[in-house]
Parts: structure tokens; sequence; C-alpha cells
């Protein structure tokens, strides 16, 4: 080797070394929880990410476009974006739809940490025979953990969302079968018999006010409907980035959390308990027994699990990244049960911040 070819490969390699990635998070920063009853959030800039300011607007005309009313991005629970449309302000409350199945998921895993309820006890353990309009035997087949991962093997096309036993007939053997129906709201029924406290009351003392949520429930078209702010939808997202903990207090146990955000059954690869997984092999989507090749958003990270609901309601995690993503607002384009194209695009609007 030649004393130039030398320093030429030294020059190479400094100038390869010198050169840093984009970065998502701060790999030594601590997680940050804004504090309960106060409105102050740490924040931090695109800058100081090493975010490509370029993209912002871009993605903000999207949502803009796509009739997004919120939208907020966390990395390590701090506040990166922040931005309203529409009239829609910090201060508005808006549905959850679907999104809050995730709720329902969480406060009956508290119901189970604290020993009220058995996840593997049959439905009626708790809310007596006759739930349903199925034989006996069929009743009896269903447990709180078929309502949590949509196995409960209820009819889910022919007779509606209602929850009344007239609506819940006999398809399928629980457990045989993934469908997406409203029969798990039964779940607040079950939590509500066991604690021997009402669903909000129960919901509001182990959860919301833990965490300084605000928020309440309302029932709309047979189903229990989430309504708060935006932050307060981060605040739950954060929760669950954290494992479960909202700073040093465990609310809901952390081997909980990762069962309900891991595949919960063996027909839809892509469905924990009431959460959806990204990056798994196949999925189903609502209303349809097909399986899908493939991961449910191809442009968003294998690692991230969301709450979905109907018209864009979206809370996305993604734990390699430190990051919880919000939207709230009207359906981006046509009317849709949970996921849409609009997902797919988001993401590559997302991911052009810092790739």
């Amino acid at each position: 080797m030649t004393k130039y070819t030398a320093i030429l490969i030294l020059l190479l390699c400094c100038f390869a070394c010198s050169k840093e990635p984009i970065k998502t998070e701060s790999s030594t920063e601590s997680m940050y929880f804004p504090p309960i009853g106060s409105n102050s959030w740490e924040t931090k800039t695109i800058a100081s990410l090493n975010w490509k300011q370029a993209a912002v607007q871009p993605l903000l005309d999207y949502l803009d476009q796509k009739h997004t009313k919120s939208f907020i991005v966390l990395v390590n629970g701090r506040i990166v974006m922040e931005n309203y449309f529409n009239s829609h302000t910090a201060t508005t409350n808006w549905y959850w739809a679907s999104a809050g199945k995730t709720l329902t998921s969480t406060v009956t895993g508290i119901a189970a940490q604290e020993n009220s309820i058995d996840l593997n006890a049959k439905v009626a353990t708790y809310l007596g025979t006759g739930w349903t309009s199925e034989p006996l035997a069929k009743e009896n087949l269903i447990t709180c953990k078929n309502l949590l991962t949509m196995t409960s093997g209820i009819e889910d096309i022919t007779n509606g969302d209602g929850v009344t036993p007239s609506n819940l007939l006999y398809k399928a053997d629980a457990g045989t079968r993934w469908a997406y129906h409203n029969v798990y709201v039964k779940l607040q029924d079950v939590v509500a018999q066991a604690s021997g406290q009402t669903w909000s009351n129960y919901f509001n003392t182990k959860l919301r006010d833990k965490i300084g949520m605000d928020g309440t429930w309302l029932t709309i078209d047979n189903s229990s409907v989430y309504f708060s702010t935006t932050r307060s939808m981060a605040r739950f997202g954060l929760l669950m980035l954290n494992n479960g903990k909202w700073k040093n207090t465990s609310i809901i146990n952390q081997s909980y959390c990762a069962a309900a955000t891991t595949t919960s059954q063996n027909i839809n690869n892509s469905y924990g308990y009431l959460w959806w997984l990204n990056g798994k092999s196949s999925y189903h989507l609502p209303q349809s027994q097909l399986e899908f090749p493939g991961s449910l958003i191809p442009t968003g990270s294998n690692d991230m699990y969301m709450a979905l609901g109907k018209n864009d309601q979206k809370i996305y995690v993604i734990p390699s990244k430190k990051m919880v993503v919000i939207r709230m607002g009207d359906a981006a384009d046509s009317v849709n049960l949970a996921l849409s194209d609009f997902d797919k695009t988001l993401w590559e609007k997302i991911n052009a911040l810092y790739q």
C-alpha cells in the first residue's frame, strides 16, 4: 500500500465516521410524564431530534386535507408536534370510537390483577346465565378472555351491534372463530358486577384519575363510547408505552400489558387484547373472515401496536422509537370501522420526518 493510498483510506474513514444518523429519540433521555391536574407538558423541538423540518409542512397539509381535528407526536413523553385543525382546540372533547376498546382492555386487566375477576372464567360467572340467546352449553364456553380477543363465537354480521341477549346469537364455539363484535362491551358489565361499582366510577378511580386524563363515557348506538381531549388520549398512549407504569407507579402490571399487545389467539395474528398489532405475518379485518398476508400498516414500524377507531381515531404506540402518535377527527376518506389507506400514507409522511 502506498503512502497516498493510506492517506486516502484514512480520509474516507474520517468522512464516514463524521456522518451522524438521523435520530428519533435520545437513548439516554428519561421518560417524561406530564403532571396530574396541570396543563403543562414538556416539549422537544424538531431540531433537537435532528428531524427534518422540511417534512413537517407536507405532513400538516395532509392531515388538514384528510379532515383531521387534532394530531400529537410524543417522543419519550415530550410533545414534539401538537396541531389542531378545523376549529378544534386543546380543550375540545372528541370521541375515541373503537380506539376506546383499549381502555376497556386495560381496566379489565386492572380488575384481574386485583383478583376481582378471572380472565379464564366464563362470563356467566359474573353476569349469570342467559346473558346471550345461545344454548346454555355454548354460552358457558365464552370466557372473559374470549371477549378480550374477539373470539366469543357470537354472530357478527346479521344481528347488528346490540348487546342485549336477543342480539347475541350463536355462530361458532368460543375460541374457534375471530370476529370483530361489540360484545366486548360486556366486559364493562363484568367489571362493574365484580367490583360492586359502576363502570364509570371504577374506570375513573383506577385509571383516568391516576394518569390525569379527562373525559367521560357516553352510550351511543348501543355502544359505550369515550370522549376526551386529545392530550388525554396521549396520556393513555404514554402509559402503554411505559408498560403500564406512570412515572414509578404501576397502574396495570407489565405482564398484562405484554399479553395485551401480543398475538392473543391463533386466528388473527394481528390482534391482542382489543389492541391491533403491526408487523405480523397476516391479519383479519372487521366483518371479514378473510386472512390477508403481510403487516397491517407496511409503512409503520413492526413493533407498533394500535388503538384504531371508526372514522380514523388513532393511537399508535412505537416502543422502538419511544413514540406515541395521536390522531382524532372525521373520516379521512369514506366512513370506516378501524383501518384505512389513510394509515399507510400517514406513516409515509411521519417517516419522512426522520428517515
